[in-house]
This record gives structure tokens, C-alpha cells and sequence, in this order.
């Protein structure tokens, strides 16, 4: 290492090659530290096994505490498999036929299981000197996938041949495998990636699932498995990005995520953004499209950072990090507009009148519920028919409910819970009476909430380890899985059906791949 800047050489040459030394050294001291975290979350979940079996009788705060550190364990082990090499060997290795020779501890696939056989023939010529072929033996590689429910064993058999005249050897090539050097075919990979992140089943507890069918899979294979998917998958995640990117409207929303603090076993708060493009309530043609970002903290750089390439309106709440978006910066006019939220403003107005039955709030909600009586006529309409519709019917009502709101702040307690629902309202108005002027857009950012809720029912099921792999490998897979779901499509036959064919798939060609492009 180079004890000060003046000691730097002048030629750029040299710094290149410095700076590629650093970011080598940089890089293994990344992969040490998760080597060591996993180590060490390892033992902290052998120490806490230990302990409930030297008391006896399990406690509830002791299983709560077994069942973190296996879902932080996860993380990492998910984490290290996005981050490792993709031709480095996976956790386990294909079998070896009976009879033969096994290497390394290689262990055949169950033999219960049915077995399925693909033969791949190759020439039926020479392709030397055109002679007749003799077959001199076979390789088998045995793969463990999984059918709607059901494992099966696919063996991929290739016959070897050699010319009867010129003796060259002719053998067809090995499909390519979505783990490299590894066991689990498209079906079973899909299958692991929908338990997690649809179905929120924890991989250890997946492992246990399928111990019962007589597959032993360990959370470490299968966590080595999801972080390769996130990998391979990842040209694919930035396909459906694009895609929402392009649309002239978006909805924005985002939810706290738990994240194992670095050293301290405390969980702190990260987030989950989701972007939702969705033109099917005005008629649009263009296939619904979400996808998710991850990010260690809330801070408004995150959203400006992923809508960089954006410009259109945004629907979401009032969070103050979106606000620079919607600003003129340096005599340059904002390319991004806001549009708030309904659901946010009734929201607030229903918990006060379910909580004191205030009659001002109750009319407060009569009137907005009639706008919304007039938004349900008009679902799938065209633009311009939403429009007419709005100025026509909406628009009165709505300048009513600004004069009755202000009426009501003038007469009830500043402090009041009322009074804050409606500053909050009067505050967003120009926000909120945007719908009327544009008929592609919506009175409320439900879309983007609906988008948030499969993880809010999954985050229970895991936690981040704290480094951004971990979020970042669980945003790429709801991305695929939740945009497959908008497009009608089911997401484990979709998931099956890309992993098959995405490694050998031109990458100027990812967009076929995509839930409204793909046919099975």
C-alpha cells in the first residue's frame, strides 16, 4: 500500500494499475467479511441449539431467537451465492451413475424418485469425413427438478461415438444448466423462489417440506441456488425496469423491511420501493410492469436515484423525499409531476370518525366518497372519456369539499386531529385536484399499495442481513414474480419456463422474455 498521495506516480498507466490492485484487495476483503459473518452466524445458531437442548424445555424467546438467526443465516448464505462467481461449482454436484466410480463425495440423486430420460444423439455422420459411427459408451447427467407436485429425476443421456473410419469422437454437448456444475433443473429452482418470496415459506423451512418427500436439500444449497437465480435473472429485472421506466405515469410506494444491524444483534429499519406502471384503468394498451428496489435506510436520494430516467406523473404519499423530484433545479423545469393520493386524505378523516364520531368528519367522508362514486363509472374508460366525465361531475363537488374544509378548520380547534386531516388535505389540493385535468390519471396510489402488500406479509419470514445483496436479490425476484401476476401469468410457470431458456438467450434479445412477450 502507498503511504501518501505525493509518493503516487504521474503516468495514468500506473494509477490504472494501482487502482485495479485496490479494487482487487477491496473485493477479497469483501468476500472475507461474509465468509467470516457466515461463520459466525453459523456458530451463533449451533451455540443457541446447544443451549435449548443442555435446559431441556424450549422456551419461547430461545425458539424466537433460533428462528432469526436461521432467517439471517439465509440472508447471508443468499447473498454470498449473488455474489459468487457464476461458474464456480454450486453446493452439490451431479451423481455419478451405479457401478461407476464417484468422485469428490458425490452422492447419487434419491432413487425413489421417477426418472425421466433425454437423449441427445448428436451427428448421426461423421462430420471429419462423413464415415458411419460406432457408439463407445455414454455420459449421464442427472438433474433433480420439480413438476407441480412432484420431484422428478431428468437424465440427460449423451451417447459418444467414433468414426468407424477415421476414429474422430463425436458427442452431442450438455445443455447449458441454470447452475453451472450443478443439480437443480428450472422447475425445482422456480418452485424455491415462489415458496420464498410468493408463498413466504423461509428456505429452512422449505428444507424441511421436502425432507418429508425423501430430498435432502439443505438452507445453504437452496440459498446458494436463490442468489444465483437473482443473478442470472438480473438482464431480465432490468428489462421489466425499462419497461416501467418508459411509461408517462407511475405509482411509487415503499415499506420497512428488517435488517439485522452489523454487530450489534439488533434489527434496524430498511426499505422496500416499488414502481408500478399500470395503464389498464384508462384503456392503455401497454403491459402492466412493477419492480423493486432495496435500500439500507429511507432517505429521499433513493427515489431520485431510481426514477433518474423518469419523467411523467408520480402518484405516492406526501413523503418529503419525493419533493425534490417535483422541483425546478437551477432554472431547469421539473420533468417530474406530482399526483397524491385520495385513499391517503380519507384515510385520516375515517380513523377520527371511528375513533370520536365526529360529524364534521363523517361529512367529510360522504363527499369524498361521492367522488369516488363517480371514479367507479368510469374504470377501463378512455382518457378523454374520464376527463369529459371529471370536469362534468367531479369538479363542482370538489371545489364544494375545499369550501366546506376550510369552513370547518375555521371553527374547530387548531390542534385538533380534524384540523391536522384537513391542513393535510388543503395542503396537497393542487396535487389532489390534478385527476380532473388528465383522464390517465387515478384519484388514489392503491395500485402501488396493492404492489407493496405480498411483502408486507412476507417480511415476518425474513430479515436482511445488512448488506445490500440480500434486499437487492429479494427485489429482483418480486419484480419477476409480481410483474408475471399483473400480466395473468402464474409465476412459478413462468419462472420455469425463463430459467430453461435464459442462459442461452441473446442478451439483445432479453425483452422476448419478458410475462407478456414469452410464450410457453
Amino acid at each position: 500500500m502507498l503511504e501518501t498521495v505525493s509518493s503516487l506516480p504521474d503516468d495514468v498507466e500506473s494509477l490504472r494499475h494501482i487502482i485495479a490492485g485496490l479494487s482487487g484487495e477491496l473485493a477479497a476483503a469483501k468476500a472475507g467479511l461474509v465468509t467470516k459473518s457466515l461463520e459466525i452466524e453459523t456458530l451463533k445458531v449451533q451455540i443457541a441449539r446447544l443451549r435449548r437442548q443442555r435446559f431441556g424445555r424450549s422456551s419461547e424467546k430461545l425458539d424466537r431467537q433460533i428462528e432469526q438467526l436461521e432467517l439471517v443465516l439465509e440472508d447471508l448464505e443468499v447473498s454470498a451465492g449473488a455474489e459468487r462467481p457464476a461458474s464456480e461449482a454450486s453446493a452439490e454436484i451431479p451423481a455419478a451413475e451405479p457401478g461407476q466410480r464417484r468422485h469428490g463425495g458425490r452422492r447419487p440423486l434419491p432413487a425413489h424418485l421417477p426418472r425421466r430420460e433425454v437423449v441427445h444423439a448428436g451427428a448421426c455422420a461423421c462430420p471429419a469425413c462423413g464415415g458411419a459411427l460406432r457408439q463407445v459408451g455414454e455420459d449421464i447427467t442427472e438433474i433433480l427438478d420439480y413438476l407441480p407436485g412432484r420431484f422428478e429425476v431428468v437424465r440427460h443421456v449423451r451417447p459418444a461415438f467414433s468414426c468407424r473410419t477415421c476414429e474422430t469422437m463425436v458427442q452431442a454437448p450438455m445443455p447449458s444448466l441454470p447452475v453451472a456444475r450443478g443439480q437443480p433443473g428450472p422447475g425445482l429452482l422456480a418452485h424455491v423462489l415462489v415458496g420464498k418470496f410468493c408463498d413466504h415459506l423461509p428456505l429452512y423451512r422449505q428444507s424441511g417440506i421436502y425432507a418429508r418427500d425423501g430430498v435432502e436439500l439443505d438452507r445453504a444449497t437452496l440459498a446458494d441456488w436463490v442468489g444465483k437465480m437473482a443473478a442470472l435473472l438480473k438482464p431480465l429485472v432490468g428489462a421489466v425496469e425499462r419497461h416501467v421506466l418508459a411509461a408517462d405515469k407511475l405509482h411509487a410506494d415503499d415499506t420497512p423491511v428488517p435488517v439485522l444491524a452489523p454487530g450489534m444483534g439488533k434489527t434496524k429499519t430498511g426499505r422496500l420501493w416499488v414502481y408500478l406502471r399500470d395503464e389498464r384503468p384508462h384503456g392503455g394498451s401497454a403491459p402492466p410492469g412493477v419492480f423493486y428496489r432495496y435500500s439500507a435506510d429511507r432517505k429521499g436520494e433513493h427515489p431520485r436515484r431510481h426514477l433518474a430516467q423518469f419523467s411523467g406523473f408520480l402518484q405516492a404519499d406526501g413523503y418529503a423525499g419525493f419533493g425534490p423530484l417535483y422541483e425546478d433545479r437551477d432554472g431547469i423545469p421539473a420533468t417530474v409531476t406530482e399526483v397524491a393520493c385520495w385513499a391517503h386524505v380519507r384515510r385520516k378523516f375515517h380513523d377520527i370518525h371511528l375513533a370520536t364520531g365526529s360529524p364534521l368528519a363523517a361529512e367529510a367522508l360522504e363527499r369524498i366518497a361521492a367522488l369516488f362514486g363517480i371514479e367507479r363509472q368510469m374504470n377501463g374508460q378512455s382518457p378523454e372519456v374520464r376527463k369529459q366525465a371529471r370536469q362534468a361531475h367531479a369538479r363542482s363537488q370538489l371545489d364544494d369539499l375545499a369550501v366546506f374544509l376550510d369552513a370547518t378548520l375555521a371553527k374547530i380547534s387548531g390542534k385538533s386531529e380534524l384540523a391536522a386531516a384537513i391542513r393535510y388535505a388543503r395542503s396537497r389540493w393542487a396535487a389532489l385536484s390534478r385527476y380532473l385535468d388528465d383522464g390517465r390519471l387515478e384519484m388514489t396510489n392503491n395500485a402501488a399499495e396493492r404492489a407493496i402488500r405480498p411483502l408486507t406479509l412476507g417480511r415476518k419470514n425474513w430479515i436482511f442481513a445488512g448488506s445490500d445483496a440480500g434486499g437487492e436479490c429479494a427485489a429482483a425476484i418480486y419484480t419477476l414474480i409480481e410483474t408475471a401476476k399483473l400480466n395473468g401469468r402464474d409465476p412459478e410457470a413462468y419462472l420455469r419456463d425463463v430459467i430453461g431458456r435464459i442462459a442461452d438467450h441473446p442478451i439483445n434479445r432479453i425483452a422476448d422474455l419478458l410475462p407478456w412477450n414469452l410464450t410457453s
